[in-house]
């Protein structure tokens, strides 16, 4: 059955943004963020504070295909019991600390660490607190870790740099910021240096003058990637912490960056766009050109995520779907995932296997099989609030065969859980991924084979 969809929608204010003015007071976001946003003065979202949702009819946010979810047979969507001898598929445990609202994580070995708008870091190990680490100022948007460096991204616009002490590995201080207060001086005295960001108003052109919505790193270059609501994506030296290049990528916001397969770096922002840059030599300047641009849509790309493994990219966005391209297929469009009402936020990838994060408060696993359908697994949920952030790693306690992965999910409910997920669960009947029948979805009409 083929059917066509002509859906016109709204833009979506500070969701575009990803802010926490949409899920919370707004007296919870820095004013001055707020103002610098090119949208977020234009629609104050009605999304919900506390623990009750509005009704489906009455949230402008919820997918166009809003029908009873066909996943509620799963055998996860009852939350699942604490389950510590990992004897089962489910939830491992929670870790609760009333500070905050969690907004990044990051995943090292035993350590996990978790940003929220406290401005704490906080290290767990094994469930339970083992460091924890609080910036001056800017709520925590985005985590990456390299080495033994720990790099936060700010909503104030700087990203700082942290590291354990080597007599103490639960000691952690900020050894530097990006930039560096000698580059910022340096380049502060030459006028050729500043942007023009609005009328009257010059910046330097190797500071983000908006929040830090993402990081993302080339271990293999030594390069960070920073994506800010300033929609520009910056790239730094991770030696010395130099700016070497500032892109104008975007429209609106940028609300993600990852790195992927063959060099490329992949850029979703709130004007609805999924860009494809690489890094190469032209003339005497090596730099970040672009080469692609993948989606272009109506509703805010919200979320990226690359599977090195498959090479394949994943966008969520606003309206609940989850793009993918395929490198095997030149970077065309592969599908379309719908499990979600609501925004996804956030998207992990790992093995065979996708985690997309929702506004819903649930997270949907799916599986890639051959040919590029995914399969739905499973839906967990137990979140009291939306999805905002994930982290996957390789659960060592695995069978031969059967491979397994630790999930870990932060959620505006102040709350980190943590799953455990098997690759090889039986598939869930009667579900599998949609297959767009054209390469590029278009702005507002998309076709689908159901």
């Amino acid at each position: 059955m083929v059917a066509e969809l002509s859906i016109h929608r709204p833009t979506f204010g500070s969701l575009l943004h990803s802010d926490p003015a949409f899920f919370s007071n707004q007296e919870e976001v820095d004013d001055s963020s707020s103002k610098n946003s090119p949208t977020s003065s234009n629609m104050s979202p009605r999304y919900y504070n506390g623990s009750t949702p509005p009704s489906g009819e009455g949230s402008p946010y919820l997918s166009p295909w809003n029908q009873p979810s066909p996943y509620t047979k799963s055998p996860w969507v009852i939350p699942s019991p604490v389950n510590h001898s990992f004897s089962k598929n489910g939830l491992v445990g929670s870790l609760a600390r009333e500070e905050g609202h969690v907004y990044s994580l990051a995943a090292s070995g035993d350590l996990l660490y978790t940003g929220s708008d406290s401005k704490n870091i906080r290290v767990w190990n094994n469930l339970k607190e083992f460091a924890g680490f609080k910036s001056n100022s800017g709520l925590v948007k985005a985590i990456v870790i390299h080495g033994d460096k720990i790099f936060t991204g700010h909503q104030d616009g700087k990203i700082r740099v942290w590291r354990a002490s080597s007599r103490n590995p639960s000691a952690y201080k900020r050894v530097g910021t990006v930039p560096t207060l000698k580059d910022y001086v340096k380049s502060s005295v030459n006028p050729k240096n500043y942007v023009e960001v609005r009328r009257h108003r010059n910046v330097l052109r190797i500071k983000h003058f908006d929040a830090v919505s993402c990081l993302s790193l080339n271990e293999d270059q030594g390069l960070l990637y920073s994506g800010s609501w300033d929609k520009t994506l910056k790239v730094w030296r991770t030696s010395d912490y130099k700016c070497l290049e500032s892109i104008n990528a975007h429209d609106d916001a940028i609300n993600s960056v990852v790195t992927g397969f063959d060099s490329l770096v992949f850029t979703g922002s709130a004007d609805g766009t999924v860009k494809v840059w690489r890094r190469e030599l032209q003339g005497r300047r090596t730099g970040h050109f672009l080469v692609q641009t993948l989606l272009k849509q109506e509703n805010a790309v919200t979320a990226l995520s690359v599977n090195q493994e498959s090479a394949v990219i994943y966008c969520g966005s606003s309206d609940g779907l989850v793009n993918f391209w395929e490198r095997e297929k030149h970077l065309s469009h592969g599908g379309v995932l719908r499990g979600h009402k609501m925004a996804v936020l956030c998207l992990a990838s790992a093995g065979n296997l996708v985690f997309s994060g929702s506004a819903d408060k649930s997270i949907c696993v799916w599986r890639r099989e051959a040919g590029g359908v995914h399969i739905c697994l499973s839906v967990l949920t137990g979140h009291g609030g939306p999805v905002k952030c994930l982290a996957v790693e390789e659960d060592r306690e695995s069978d031969e065969g059967d491979q397994h992965w630790i999930v870990y999910s932060g959620s505006l409910d102040k709350s980190v859980k943590v799953w455990r997920v098997s690759e090889n669960a039986p598939e869930w009947r009667g579900y599998q991924s949609p297959r767009l029948s054209s390469s590029s979805p278009t702005q507002s009409k998309r076709r689908y084979h159901g």
